[in-house]
């Protein structure tokens, strides 16, 4: 049984050549993450290249997701580019300071002042810095540190429980998605919404930059919790960005919203990925704790489309082996029976589409069906199929080169180049040959094919059908 979870792997320094990332792939990678945070456009666009040649000379569909950096909320940088505070002294975050010292560093984020109160607690480099806001005065802002330690150049900052004021798209943004488009990324995420309109905006972006990509929110605000069916309605995918999101919201809270995040998603029929330190100590060593395993494994019952690598292939000294572990752990939960809600049942279709789907995946779990084969333009009937519970693998045939990298993000989802025939009875003798000829069903499995007519009609599905595998050939 092929692995339903797809696996996201960040690409840095040490996952940027040839032969590491021909490793990766072959280890299970499904979609690279291109963190526009760092590098030019120049170097994404060879990274890209270089993963999309790879990836077709494994014969692999690899998407490629672009993740927009997102306002700057940061400290500025220190003379000596450190700096150590102790608890119980003051401290200046100060806008017009250009050159921090021991008791005053500049603002990447100028606005902070105007976003911020006394008695407010900000919280630097991920919390591990606490200062309570004692007074603002102009572009300064005076703090007591309530819980020190080391603080170098340019960390974030957080409010604890959010209210900062930066706009989702800056400037920088703004670009970067046109250079998306040109990359004809498969997926963008976005950094920082927290509303339906920040993602809206970033898709009228896109498409009047001419690109197609699949818009991904990333939940890292804690303004983006009560607003999540707005974003929802408004994105394709979401991402559980849990990083900023456990400094806004606080770390305890962060696993329940995770399941309630996934569980919305699929209810919407929308993608989610699960993200952050989810094998964070194999940046330095080869095996994951025993904590990640069960962090990746409980992803997966929660039913997640994804999980996601960041630090730990970017920059981590394992990059090919931290993808094997997140595939070999993401296989073995597999096994059990994932729990995911489905109140869509008690709801009528929403399309003949959808309809076609329930019917598909209702048939594969009660007869003994090997596989299902949906026959498609978009792939929109295999994102519905994936929605609903399914051990049976769902493969994607699609000629459209497009459609395929989209789908390496649907759970149980599988890509298949397919040219077709020109009609659909001899399209769907082929489909059955292609799935046979991979090994993915055997002479005598029953297998579903769905279609639809009029014959390569994108957004279409309208025709589902029951068959013997071989039993063509002996008409």
């Amino acid at each position: 049984m092929p692995r339903r979870t797809k696996i996201v792997a960040t690409l840095g320094p040490t996952s940027s050549d040839r032969q590491t990332l021909a490793r990766m792939i072959e280890a299970g990678l499904d979609v690279v993450r291109m963190n526009f945070s760092h590098g030019t456009a120049r170097e994404h666009a060879a990274r890209l290249e270089l993963v999309r040649n790879l990836a077709r000379k494994a014969g692999h569909s690899v998407g490629v997701l672009v993740d927009l950096q997102g306002p700057k909320i940061r400290i500025g940088r220190f003379k000596h580019d450190k700096i150590t505070l102790r608890s119980g002294e003051k401290f200046v975050l100060d806008a017009e300071c250009t050159l921090g010292d021991g008791g005053r560093v500049g603002l990447d984020y100028q606005n902070l002042p105007k976003d911020v109160a006394p008695g407010d607690t900000l919280l630097l480099d991920d919390g591990r810095i606490v200062l309570g806001v004692t007074q603002v005065k102009g572009p300064r802002i005076f703090c007591l540190v309530e819980q020190g330690g080391a603080l170098s150049n340019n960390k974030g900052i957080n409010r604890k429980g959010g209210g900062l004021t930066a706009p989702a798209l800056t400037g920088k943004d703004m670009q970067d998605i046109k250079t998306a488009a040109q990359l004809k990324a498969d997926f963008l995420a976005v950094s920082f919404p927290r509303s339906g309109a920040d993602i809206q905006r970033a898709r009228d972006l896109m498409l009047k930059a001419g690109g197609k990509s699949m818009i991904c929110a990333k939940i890292e605000r804690a303004e983006a919790i009560p607003a999540l069916a707005e974003i929802l309605d408004a994105a394709d995918s979401i991402m559980v960005a849990r990083g900023d999101l456990a400094v806004e919201v606080g770390d305890a809270a962060v696993p329940a919203l995770q399941k309630r995040m996934i569980r919305m998603a699929r209810d919407r029929n929308k993608l989610v990925i699960t993200a952050t330190q989810m094998m964070e100590s194999m940046i330095d060593n080869p095996i994951p704790t025993r904590a990640e395993v069960s962090d990746v494994a409980n992803a997966v019952l929660d039913g997640t489309d994804a999980v996601m690598l960041s630090a730990e292939t970017a920059t981590g000294k394992y990059p090919v082996e931290t993808v094997a572990a997140m595939a070999r752990v993401c296989l073995e939960a597999e096994k059990d029976e994932t729990f995911i809600t489905e109140r869509r049942r008690a709801a009528p279709p929403a399309s003949v589409e959808e309809a076609i789907a329930r019917a598909t995946i209702f048939t594969a779990n009660t007869l003994n069906i090997k596989a299902v084969a949906a026959l498609t333009q978009s792939g929109k009937t295999a994102l519905l199929m994936s929605r609903m519970n399914s051990n049976v693998p769902i493969y994607a045939l699609s000629a459209v080169v497009e459609t395929r990298r989209r789908v390496t993000l649907f759970r149980g989802v599988y890509p298949l180049n397919f040219k077709g025939a020109r009609n659909p009875e001899r399209a769907l003798y082929m489909a059955e040959d292609e799935l046979l000829r991979r090994g993915a069903v055997n002479h005598g499995d029953y297998i579903v094919l769905t279609i639809g007519e009029p014959f390569g009609k994108a957004g279409g599905t309208n025709t589902m059908k029951i068959v013997k595998v071989g039993e063509h050939r002996q008409a």
